[in-house]
């Protein structure tokens, strides 16, 4: 009897504790560090970076190496493309990239604007896809690059069209991130936003900037991405398209997207 309780206890004590991997740990902190450097990192880097031993990374970075993950030029190691490769296996992203790509092209082509989709990852935004202006003149972001939530139409628009429980931890995540973007009228604001179908509005991060974003929706109607169009104004255009143009014809693309995936293919004349 008293065996039973110690195990019980045993398990109890282990399911309290978050379970440690030190192998593993080390080498994702050497696959972060490698993937945030835009350049070549010798082993003494990036065991200064780790605050180790070279001889204690020297294993970890040799399994890497043959893995694949890792490439090494003399003394030099580099990220290879195989996170990335590996990235874009993923179904869901898969399938939400190959549907969204000639859709992106039509639209931007028609717009004469640049624009991109996003998915939500604990507290900020990634690009996962753009297009740039045909014209070669406009406003745009990097696949990859990070953006912020809180402050942005499609960090906004992801976060109004999620049930109640993880818009909060969503926010919650964000404010993590960024607590300086702490807004006390978050809630309206995301609620209007879901009330109209989309967002848009001037940019508060660029000067000059206007962005309208609209969400790629699931079967249960939540966000899994966001596609927007940071519109920039020619001032040489006569014949630019005006911001109800934008907004009519990036709803009808995202619409189109949220049809192809599974999502709701019945919707109301703006919005969702």
């Amino acid at each position: 009897m008293k065996d039973d309780v110690t195990d019980a206890e045993k398990s109890t004590d282990a399911g309290a504790r978050s379970y440690s991997a030190p192998a593993l740990e080390k080498g994702l902190d050497i696959l972060e560090i490698l993937c945030r450097t835009e350049k070549p990192l010798s082993q003494r880097d990036i065991a200064q970076q780790l605050g180790r031993s070279v001889g204690e990374i020297y294993r970890m970075m040799a399994v890497l190496v043959s893995r694949n993950y890792v490439t090494q030029v003399d003394d030099s190691y580099y990220i290879t493309t195989k996170l990335f490769e590996l990235s874009h296996n993923n179904p869901p992203t898969h399938r939400l990239l190959t549907e969204a790509r000639p859709l992106m092209q039509i639209l931007s082509s028609q717009l004469d604007q640049a624009c991109h989709l996003t998915v939500y990852g604990q507290g900020r935004q990634i690009v996962i896809a753009k297009v740039d202006s045909p014209s070669g003149m406009g406003f745009s972001v990097r696949v990859g690059s990070e953006l912020d939530v809180i402050v942005s139409a499609s960090g906004r628009v992801l976060l109004a069209f999620q049930d109640k429980e993880t818009r909060l931890f969503h926010i919650e995540e964000s404010l993590k991130r960024r607590p300086e973007q702490i807004d006390p009228q978050i809630d309206g604001v995301l609620d209007f936003i879901k009330e109209r179908g989309y967002e848009s509005a001037p940019s508060v991060q660029v000067r000059g900037l206007y962005v309208v974003s609209y969400p790629i929706l699931d079967s249960q109607n939540h966000a899994i991405a966001a596609l927007t169009v940071p519109y920039a104004e020619r001032i040489d255009q006569a014949r630019r398209k005006s911001i109800p143009e934008i907004e009519e014809a990036l709803g009808e693309a995202a619409r189109q997207l949220c049809a192809r995936i599974g999502g709701p293919s019945r919707v109301r004349q703006k919005g969702y």
